[in-house]
């Protein structure tokens, strides 16, 4: 049976027999999708606000990013990375030219984009200043990935719950407390590492202090400031990169998600001084930056680029936010709305779960960022037209849920 062929009910049996259940998913199947919206195996349309969390900026099988595909996918898909990659060397000029880096890691994941920044910490730190410097400071209500370092990293509890012994060198104070980290910074502190807003923590931006303060701390410090751009970078909050918000650049940046239109892709960028820590057979991935992931992505972030959807994500997320305002406004139970870009969030005074739901029985994906928070992240090509449909099916779910 073929996958297009399958009904809903035996999806989701066959995924309850064999699947291992590390996802409390919805009860639905896509299968297909364009723009800013997919259908499900039943035929049933959706206006999708969760873009893959952040992943689909160019929304659903954008023209330039399947051209890319099809063409790369008859030419080469893979060869080892002890040869040249011809894709892969002109997305990382891209990057370079387009960021504060000046070389480039590519990985097949956020959480190995941000494993690979971790290892660069500490090697760096290590040579350059021949001591034990191998500590990393993150903040509390970050997330940084899965794997057992990353894990660790991400200073939430609820995350790391089975999984112990951690890994040791990790840190924890509070997100956007500047005076925290100024307390916690010593002689073993090799980096910082923190989202410039915090997603998975809530979709929370911090005050416009806050970066630039990081920023100056390691520059009298020697401490690296490495940014946690997985879900904020590509356009998504307004700018290319969110810390042009602010002005404070890192000294290396991590990136995934919408990088390469839909594809799994990692990225570690760096500045020279420390990304020259890496030498050959210190770090690898064997899928990582492969032809056919880097063309893809190539094409991805060209477009994203060409078209100006940076500046569309900020015109469409004032948009977004107003009209979530004017629902506040309206609704006792909205405690605030926030975000910056299209990467936005409404805090409730009881948990988001059953609004999700509700919002999906209407043809509205929506998801959370924590128990009390609705997130949405909608591709950046998103128009006022599927925003004001976004905003009148959650005026009637929050009429209908908290009434």
């Amino acid at each position: 049976m073929t996958p297009e062929r399958m009904d809903t009910k035996t999806i989701l049996e066959w995924a309850e027999r064999h699947l291992m259940t590390t996802y409390a998913r919805a009860p639905l199947c896509l299968v297909r999708g364009d723009g800013v919206r997919v259908w499900d195996a039943d035929g049933k349309e959706y206006l999708d606000f969760v873009g893959g969390i952040a992943v689909d900026a160019l929304g659903h099988c954008h023209p330039k990013v399947v051209a890319a595909l099809r063409e790369q996918a008859g030419t080469l898909l893979h060869v080892s990375n002890l040869f040249h990659i011809a894709p892969q060397a002109q997305l990382a000029r891209l990057l370079v030219e387009h960021s504060f880096a000046d070389r480039v890691f590519f990985s097949n994941s956020g959480a190995e984009a941000n494993e690979a920044a971790i290892k660069l910490a500490r090697k760096y730190a290590k040579e350059a200043f021949a001591s034990d410097r191998t500590e990393i400071i993150t903040m509390r209500g970050g997330f940084h990935g899965r794997t057992l370092a990353t894990l660790t990293a991400t200073a939430q509890e609820k995350y790391q719950r089975g999984f112990e012994p951690l890994v040791p060198g990790f840190k924890y104070v509070p997100y956007g407390n500047l005076r925290a980290v100024e307390q916690a910074v010593d002689s073993r502190t090799a980096a910082i590492l923190v989202e410039p807003i915090q997603g998975e923590g809530g979709v929370v931006v911090p005050d416009d202090g806050y970066l630039p303060g990081l920023r100056r701390l390691c520059d009298e410090t020697g401490v690296l400031l490495m940014l946690d751009e997985i879900q904020t970078g590509v356009g998504r909050t307004g700018r290319l990169w969110a810390y042009q918000h602010w002005g404070a650049e890192p000294d290396v940046m991590t990136l995934a998600k919408a990088l390469a239109g839909g594809l799994p892709i990692g990225a570690t960028l760096a500045k020279e001084f420390c990304a020259r820590a890496f030498t050959p057979g210190s770090h690898a991935s064997t899928f990582g930056g492969n032809p056919l992931v880097t063309r893809v992505a190539l094409a991805a972030l060209e477009t994203v680029i060409a078209e100006r959807l940076p500046e569309r994500a900020a015109r469409m997320g004032d948009y977004l936010l107003a009209r979530l305002r004017e629902l506040a406004a309206r609704f006792p139970a909205v405690r605030a709305v926030r975000g910056m870009g299209l990467l936005v969030a409404l805090e409730l005074d009881r948990p988001a779960g059953p609004l999700v739901a509700a919002c999906r029985e209407q043809g509205l994906l929506v998801l959370t960022a924590g128990e009390q928070v609705l997130r949405m992240t909608p591709p950046l090509i998103v128009n006022e037209a599927a925003v004001d449909r976004a905003a009148e099916v959650l005026e009637d779910v929050l009429g209908r849920e908290v009434a």
